[in-house]
Parts: C-alpha cells; sequence; structure tokens
C-alpha cells in the first residue's frame, strides 16, 4: 500500500461503531507497520476529535 497522498486523495465520511471500529483496528495491527502507520493514525485522530465535541 502506497502512503496516504492527501493532495490526489478524496476524502470520505463513514459512520461506524465503536466494536466496528475495533474490528478495522485489529485487521490493521495484523498488516505491517509501514504499511498502515498513517492510516491508523488519521482514524485515531478523527476518532478522538469526534470523542472531545460530545
Amino acid at each position: 500500500m502506497e502512503a496516504l497522498k492527501k493532495e490526489t486523495t478524496k476524502e470520505l465520511e463513514i459512520r461506524i461503531s465503536q466494536e466496528e471500529a475495533a474490528i478495522i483496528f485489529a485487521a490493521l495491527g495484523k498488516r505491517p507497520f509501514e504499511e498502515v502507520f498513517e492510516l491508523i493514525g488519521k482514524l485515531n485522530l478523527q476518532i478522538n476529535e469526534q470523542s472531545a465535541q460530545k
């Protein structure tokens, strides 16, 4: 997987439950770190921002 590129990637808004997010993180945890670390960081940032708003 190529590193995420902000300038060429269209962003999507996806709504999932906390349980579904945990499944996604578990699946990403099985991938090589260098392939997924940016995605994990971006997901964590969005989750933390949403949690702070509630």
